[in-house]
């Protein structure tokens, strides 16, 4: 697996990463011995940079990854988890609340450090905040050798300058918002993260099952004419033999300012899938044929979180 450079922080991350929202059953019911097989097909397919939270299944993820990485040597795999969402409408981003979650984080991981911290999608309260309360309590927690680097997540693109306009952190990462119909990550804040020296990174090529040949969940938030353009470009490509999902997947991890794209399953065939894909080429005359079937919707999405976030 392809490695990229993430920001300054050293770090040398596989362009595609295993992303265990799935282990807390927030899509369908899972098993433990698939959750398990999961973890163990991502580290053997090179996707060894794992991301979770304990938002993803109210802390089952964590703790399931923490029994699947039991006996694995520390030092093959990057560990990234999150603090601040705890539930659906459950936001806590005090600094006595981070303390709190990064130590609740490492004894359900089993393990002493996290090489990197995100505050988890910031943009559903008072920015202020973070700048102000949570970010210094990171950096206390960073200085004592728990976690090594620090950043935040979240989808609407003003989150990001809101945030690094007012102070520094290691590095971001953006959902949804870098994939085959919506590129404002890449067109809005690529460069200005490059200015700042800030590690990228991407989650979600597939945009929540929206650049997949299943079925789209009832809560997709997308406006109707994206979710129309979406199945007229899986048709598109499926009239070609090719599953959209190996595009979107190609397409997402291709570019060089982006240093790694997170994608979950707790389905270990579609990660030995998808590590596939990534190692063979991007075929750019299909990839050009669907962009243009996008170009009446691209970049539309939809609002998330609070309103002045947007």
């Amino acid at each position: 697996m392809q490695t990229r450079a993430l920001g300054q922080t050293g770090l040398q991350l596989p362009i595609l990463s295993f992303g265990a929202s799935s282990l807390g059953a927030e899509f369908r019911s899972v098993k433990l011995e698939e959750a398990l097989e999961s973890v163990h097909a991502a580290l053997d397919c090179g996707l060894n940079f794992i991301d979770t939270s304990p938002f993803y299944g109210r802390g089952m993820s964590e703790v399931l990854l923490g029994i699947a990485l039991k006996g694995i040597q520390r030092e093959s795999y990057t560990l990234c988890s999150k603090l601040g969402r705890y539930d659906l409408q459950h936001f806590d981003f005090s600094a006595k609340r981070v303390a709190e979650s990064v130590d609740v984080s490492l004894h359900r991981l089993g393990t002493d450090h996290l090489d990197i911290i995100l505050c988890h999608d910031i943009e559903f309260v008072p920015m202020q905040q973070i700048v102000d309360e949570t970010i210094p309590a990171l950096r206390k927690i960073q200085k004592a050798g728990k976690v090594r680097y620090i950043g935040f997540s979240g989808y609407p693109m003003k989150v990001f300058k809101f945030i690094l306009d007012q102070t520094n952190v290691d590095c971001v990462l953006s959902y949804n918002q870098y994939t085959l119909q919506n590129t404002r990550f890449l067109d809005e804040m690529v460069p200005y993260l490059k200015s700042k020296g800030v590690g990228i990174m991407n989650a979600g090529p597939f945009s929540a099952r929206l650049l997949t040949s299943a079925p789209l969940p009832a809560w997709l938030k997308e406006p109707e004419e994206v979710k129309a353009a979406a199945r007229k470009a899986a048709e598109h490509c499926a009239s070609k033999g090719i599953d959209i999902a190996k595009l979107a997947l190609q397409f997402s991890i291709e570019n060089p300012d982006i240093t790694t794209t997170v994608s979950g399953s707790a389905n270990p065939n579609n990660i030995r899938n998808w590590a596939k894909w990534a190692a063979e080429p991007l075929d750019h005359t299909l990839l050009a044929e669907v962009l243009e079937i996008f170009k009446p919707v691209k970049n539309l999405g939809h609002l998330e979180g609070l309103p002045e976030n947007n």
